[in-house]
């Protein structure tokens, strides 16, 4: 057995194990609720708890701990202790990370949305956890950049429903038609095919009264290009203390009928003075789907001017300059995807939509795993009764067990969230698995005596790197087909036997010629 641990090619199976192990992260018994979205201008908004960042590990997502000092351990207690809550009295919130203190409004609903606590790091696709999917088709000929504004568009609308588990993609198909693919948790099938298939409501307002709105009535042109859009050459970026700061600039054209309104409503307004630069007394307040999103201060030389040209201005922080230049042309985008939403250049068709109960994905994944074992078993009997040898069929399951958690742990560590079509992609690993671990075994135990162990392992590996190569080969075209709902049955089975082939099967190979010699 000492020799077995010295072998490299187990020593190698053994470290990519461990480090599986250490992304994967099992945590069984987590307490809390886990908070998976806050609802904008709730009171929970509004005493400071955070919405989780988008593609956070699970199990670094704020779980809560106990409502005034009563633990938490489903959401059936959650909702019996808001209920019991005493309208317009303080509540206290604790948390895995801190305590908050929240004030119980007159419909007792804080705006948490919550979920049960994960135990481990391994991401739910929506087949597993529940949704909506839809899938969207413009109903003309797009540009990649227009398919991009369109993501980008999907994308900022959705964040102000405060939730975290959001995915809009591209997708395309074999024959080269666009889709557009939303993912979302949290909302029903109907608000998610109503927020997808409308155009986004834009406003532009100074306190209550609308300056412009989004459409090519009122903003006939938004800058995106790096002639008039970009890092703001004037004023560029300076260092303070602790980092860097840089300021962006990009132009926007409003109709002669958009400029005179704006004239209009800045021409009663004072000018006031803020560090030396002089602005009007209130700020221009951005609007997307009714909830403001952003507020930009208004320059003084706009007083009462009917403009039609107007520069738009901000800025973005960081710890370096190039950090600070990244996340200022990132504020950038936001705002100029925030300003086009309403005037997207195509209309989008709904092709399909998927309404995924939460409830059933539970219900499959413990059948799939229960039946997963028992075929586990069922094939360590078989490889039994037809080798006869311990020392044959507990290096198999062990490898075999080893590839599942691999594949786990590589898909935990590169946040790709597991569906079906990629479960389906680990039983076809696993049944390749079976056959490859058959073919070693075969060559190494079967035919005549041949003391060259080296010749019978590279006989055996010759036929299932050619079976790997035409697996590859056949997986590449199922990334593209479906309008990429295939992709994480391609992903886990493209990733599963590179692993299967490169590093377990040379361990197997190798743990059951230590143990034959031996």
């Amino acid at each position: 057995m000492k020799k077995l641990f010295k072998n490299g090619r187990v020593i190698l199976l053994i470290i990519f194990l461990i480090f599986s192990l250490v992304s994967i992260r099992p945590s069984p018994g987590a307490e809390g609720l886990t908070i998976l979205g806050i609802t904008p201008n709730s009171t929970a908004a509004d005493s400071g708890i955070p919405l989780p960042k988008a593609g956070i590990s699970p199990l670094l997502k704020e779980r809560i701990v106990s409502v005034n000092g009563l633990p938490l351990a489903s959401l059936a207690e959650y909702s019996s202790v808001e209920n019991g809550l005493v309208v317009n009295t303080s509540v206290i919130i604790e948390t895995n990370e801190r305590v908050y203190r929240v004030l119980v409004p007159e419909s007792k609903d804080l705006g948490l949305r919550l979920g049960e606590p994960p135990t481990s790091n391994i991401r739910k696709g929506l087949d597993l956890a529940g949704g909506t999917r839809v899938l969207l088709q413009p109903t003309e000929q797009v540009s990649q950049e227009d398919l991009e504004l369109i993501v980008s568009s999907l994308e900022e609308r959705l964040n102000i429903y405060g939730l975290s588990d959001i995915v809009v993609r591209q997708a395309s198909d074999l024959a080269g038609q666009y889709f557009i693919v939303v993912e979302i948790a949290g909302l029903s099938e109907e608000e998610v095919t109503q927020l997808v298939s409308e155009q986004g409501k834009f406003e532009a307002k100074i306190g209550n009264e609308t300056v412009f709105i989004g459409g090519k009535n009122d903003i006939t042109y938004v800058c995106r290009s790096a002639d008039c859009s970009g890092i703001d050459p004037q004023q560029g970026c300076g260092d303070y203390e602790t980092g860097s700061s840089c300021r962006f600039s990009f132009s926007i054209s409003l109709s002669p009928e958009a400029a005179q309104r704006q004239a209009d409503i800045t021409g009663a307004l004072a000018v006031v003075n803020d560090q030396g630069q002089t602005y009007l007394e209130k700020d221009l307040d951005l609007y997307l789907d009714d909830q403001i999103v952003d507020t930009l201060r208004i320059g003084a030389e706009l007083k009462g001017r009917a403009t039609t040209d107007i520069q738009i201005s901000g800025s973005g922080e960081g710890r370096t300059q190039q950090e600070a230049v990244q996340n200022s042309l990132t504020n950038m985008k936001r705002l100029q995807t925030i300003i086009i939403t309403g005037s997207l250049p195509v209309t989008l068709d709904i092709v399909k939509v998927d309404a995924l109960s939460p409830t059933l994905g539970k219900a499959f994944l413990d059948n799939a795993i229960q039946v997963g074992l028992l075929a586990l078993l069922a094939v360590a009997t078989i490889i039994f009764i037809r080798y006869r040898k311990f020392i044959v069929t507990i290096p198999l399951v062990i490898t075999l067990l080893s590839e599942v958690i691999l594949i786990l742990g590589f898909a935990a560590l590169v946040g790709w969230n597991l569906d079906l079509a990629s479960l389906a992609g680990i039983i076809i690993v696993v049944g390749t698995g079976v056959d490859h671990l058959i073919i070693i075994t075969d060559e190494i135990l079967g035919g005549e005596v041949v003391h060259d162990w080296k010749k019978k392992i590279k006989n055996a590996m010759f036929i299932i790197m050619a079976a790997y190569f035409t697996t590859v080969v056949g997986m590449i075209p199922l990334w593209f087909a479906g309008a990429g709902l295939l992709k994480g049955f391609a992903f886990t089975t493209i990733a599963g036997i590179s692993f299967g082939v490169l590093v377990v099967r040379p361990a197997y190979a190798a743990m059951l010629e230590t143990l034959l010699q031996d």
